[in-house]
């Protein structure tokens, strides 16, 4: 058996010689290839048409068109050009081989044929072609990430520019301190601390986010209770939903323990729920939640805030997409909170997905493996 194939490749066999033919299906269909014929070149250009092989077999004697030009007006043809064509000759010149690589040939087999050698040279194409497809998808992957990745630096470095024009504004207005009244200075203090709260978590979640892409974040998965999660995340944010009057409150369905990072599950913790005071109005409620069953348990933390626009829903955790605005209280956002939990929760081979209607409030839901 020679094809290591993952599935039955299509071999397209273009011969007009009964014989070679005869031993040579019979030769593939052992093999479990899939197999094509095609009695002369016009055929064979038809039969592309209509199923694209992975390996063309090409006889360079044919009635009408002739192998080599066969194969040229293959290789003229985008979508056809990378298909691997070996010729079968009886043509023993040095001429005759040559002119077939000129025309795009990648190998040739000599007549009458040798079984094992064409199966051999058959199976070294399908692997190398194989091999290349795996190449153009990856770099077609990386260019792909390289352009998301530019046009989100490019956004953060606009962030980081607006949040320090904002603070440095701020730093004159402090020059003149004593021209400011005692209400006067409660609000530019509060806006100034502000503004040093959103650069300074703008510059933790981008450091955080370019240690997870240069694997410099070390991955610990342990047993973790949910509850104690929950009050941790509690006392974090006491005092934050204090000043905005909103409920902050836990419920679980049972103890239910993880299999999690702590660090990361704190990252995520905390950015979904400064996100869930951001845009919730005073005397509105947040309330985390964590449900199981016997594999995986699913967090969320539910507001009552103002709801996200169904067209921008989607755009949330990618990172090629900008969807940030004020929260309630005139909050700033940083956009790489959610594309931080994203990542983290698929390090843990978990989803996150959100659930919103504007003006009724949002649920974000996240699942984990459960210790």
């Amino acid at each position: 058996m020679f094809s290591t194939q993952e599935s039955k490749s299509v071999i397209l066999l273009v011969d007009d010689d009964p014989d070679n033919l005869h031993v040579l299906l019979e030769a593939l269909d052992e093999s479990r290839f899939r197999t094509l014929v095609a009695l002369d070149g016009e055929s064979a250009l038809r039969q592309i048409d209509y199923i694209q092989p992975d390996l063309i077999l090409l006889d360079v004697m044919l009635p009408g068109i002739d192998g080599f030009e066969t194969c040229l007006r293959i290789k003229q043809h985008e979508e056809y050009k990378n298909i691997p064509v070996i010729f079968m000759t009886a043509l023993a010149e040095t001429i005759s081989k040559v002119r077939g690589f000129q025309v795009g040939g990648v190998d040739y087999i000599t007549k009458p044929v040798d079984v094992a050698e064409v199966l051999v040279r058959v199976d070294t194409h399908l692997t190398i072609r194989r091999l290349q497809k795996q190449l153009e998808e990856k770099n077609t992957q990386l260019k792909a990430t390289n352009a998301s990745k530019d046009l989100f630096f490019s956004i953060i470095a606009h962030d980081l520019r607006n949040a320090l024009i904002g603070f440095l504004s701020f730093t004159e207005i402090l020059e003149n301190i004593e021209l400011l009244g005692k209400d006067e200075f409660r609000t530019y203090s509060k806006l100034f601390r502000n503004s040093a709260e959103t650069l300074f978590a703008l510059l933790e979640n981008l450091l955080t986010w370019s240690r997870l892409n240069r694997n410099m974040i070390e991955y610990c998965p342990q047993p973790l209770d949910v509850r104690m999660i929950f009050m941790r995340t509690l006392e974090l944010f006491h005092s934050q939903a204090d000043t905005k009057q909103i409920v902050l409150k836990h419920s679980t369905q049972e103890d239910i323990e993880v299999c999690a990072d702590y660090n990361m599950l704190h990252t995520v913790m905390r950015n979904l729920v400064s996100n869930a005071i951001k845009f919730t109005e005073p005397q509105g409620v947040i309330e985390m939640s964590a449900i199981s069953d016997e594999h995986e348990a699913t967090i969320s933390i539910a507001d009552t805030g103002i709801g996200i626009p169904s067209e921008k829903i989607e755009k949330l955790f990618q990172i090629d997409e900008k969807f940030q605005r004020d929260g309630t209280a005139g909050e700033k956002g940083t956009g790489l909170g959610l594309i931080l939990c994203k990542e983290f929760i698929e390090k843990h081979n978990g989803r996150i997905w959100v659930e919103s209607k504007e003006g009724k409030g949002t649920t974000f839901r996240f699942t984990l493996p459960k210790a």
